[in-house]
């Protein structure tokens, strides 16, 4: 499998169980692999706390990313809402 060789930015919505799902057109386009090591940056749209958090992470074999909890509670302001996050994934 090819590793993710460049970055990669995209919208998605902060799912059940503090994850994000990564588009499937990304994975295929880069056939990623769930051993590659990712650096995530991740910012909450239109909220007026945290600003851009990144963290080393794999992805799960569903596709999903878990966003440690000390880099969700700077970026959301309430424990239980759904947000709109732009992603940037790059190889670590």
């Amino acid at each position: 499998m090819l590793p993710l060789s460049e970055k990669v930015k995209f919208k998605t919505v902060l799912q059940k169980g503090n994850r994000i799902q990564i588009p499937k057109k990304v994975r295929w386009r880069f056939k990623m692999d769930t051993e590659q090591l990712l650096n995530v940056t991740v910012n909450a749209v239109n909220t007026f706390t945290g600003g851009w958090q990144s963290f080393y992470a794999k992805m799960g074999r569903d596709g999903r990313i878990t966003i440690p909890k000390l880099q969700r509670l700077l970026l959301t302001e309430k424990e239980y809402t759904r947000y709109v996050l732009d992603v940037i994934l790059e190889p670590a």
